[in-house]
């Protein structure tokens, strides 16, 4: 996500300061200047100094006074008063303190922020970056405190570096050219999608993500921040645009499209006013058994599961013979089989296919 950065002076002038100059410039005292205008020598003496604005009227009257388009005084005026507002913003100790809790230095790094952001204008920063306008709008719309998630209990995550990753998934998934959400096109779209699991991620995670779109779907992969220990998240941005957000934590094929499964099945089975975060296994609570569940059971449907485990043989050969009778990864299978305690966690490994971002 490329960030744009604004030509933007650090300071600004009053108008007043630049009719001193036109005043000086033509010998006209400030009292003559005033009768010239028609208006009062104290109203023109706190334009001056800067105590009183240029209005609509005042810049009509310095136009043919002084020979300066009105609208340059306002724009001068403008400028200067928006100068102003920011400068008091940046001084704001509170927002400056609010600011603090960002991954500021991560989000430098990807290129959201700009890199030599000294600490007063963190604020203004992440504020448009968030989209909103103000700390208070912020904690209204983004704070943990204020939404409704629902997430496993067996880990937890800093909510400022939460809300950040979040909204870098919501920035990406605004950049997806996707249909009005269509359930049945989105469950035709899954069973594609099951097929992809068997080739190589970074194109069938692509692929993945256009039939998502077409579903109506946006499907955003965002490399996990500091402090954030989820695997996936799903909610809906409106009641026809729903997000799959993705971490690949485990930087393991077997995570990724669990995690996306699971989070497909919040969407089909679940709330739309929830956000669901969702650590490595789903979570424990009747939600997310529901969702691991039917994942679980899109993938390999059970009674072919039950027939699997029944043989009883899990040899690598085994493994990829079945995982090549269902149309996945052998990966998937022994994710399964690792999770439900079949075989250990060290064991079959090298049938997972390991993950990795470009930038490392």
């Amino acid at each position: 996500m490329a960030a744009t950065y604004p030509y933007r002076p650090d300071y600004a002038v009053p108008p007043g300061s630049v009719v001193k100059e036109y005043l000086e410039a033509r010998g006209l005292s400030n009292a003559e200047f005033a009768r010239r205008c028609g208006r009062s020598a104290k109203l023109i003496s706190e334009i001056l100094s800067g105590k009183a604005p240029v209005e609509t009227e005042t810049a009509l009257q310095f136009e043919r006074v002084l020979g300066m388009d009105a609208r340059i005084w306002l724009r001068i005026e403008a400028d200067y008063q928006l100068h102003q507002r920011r400068t008091a913003e940046a001084e704001d100790g509170e927002a400056t303190a609010w600011a603090e809790h960002f991954p500021v230095r991560e989000l430098a790094k990807r290129g959201v922020m700009e890199g030599t952001t000294g600490t007063s204008k963190r604020a203004p920063q992440l504020l448009a970056f968030f989209g909103v306008a103000s700390v208070e709008a912020w904690h209204t719309k983004y704070s943990v405190a204020n939404v409704a998630y629902r997430h496993s209990p067996t880990f937890e995550s800093d909510k400022h570096a939460l809300a950040t990753w979040l909204r870098l998934a919501e920035v990406r998934a605004a950049d997806q050219a996707c249909a009005d959400f269509r359930e049945p096109a989105f469950r035709r779209a899954l069973a594609q999608v099951r097929t992809l699991t068997r080739e190589s991620v970074p194109e069938s995670l692509d692929k993945a993500r256009q039939l998502c779109n077409d579903a109506g779907v946006a499907l955003s992969l965002v490399k996990p921040l500091p402090k954030t220990r989820l695997s996936g998240a799903a909610w809906w941005l409106s009641s026809h645009r729903p997000i799959i957000a993705l971490s690949a934590r485990h930087r393991t094929d077997d995570h990724l499209w669990f995690s996306f499964f699971h989070e497909a099945a919040h969407l089909l089975l679940h709330s739309k006013r929830s956000v669901f975060l969702d650590g490595p296994d789903g979570g424990d609570d009747e939600t997310e058994a529901e969702a691991n569940e039917w994942a679980a059971n899109f993938l390999v449907p059970r009674k072919d599961w039950q027939r699997f485990i029944v043989e009883g043989v899990f040899t690598a050969a085994c493994v990829r013979e079945f995982a090549e009778e269902q149309g996945v990864a052998p990966g998937v299978l022994v994710g399964r089989l690792q999770s439900q305690g079949i075989l250990p966690w060290n064991r079959l490994n090298s049938l997972k296919v390991r993950l990795s971002w470009a930038d490392e």
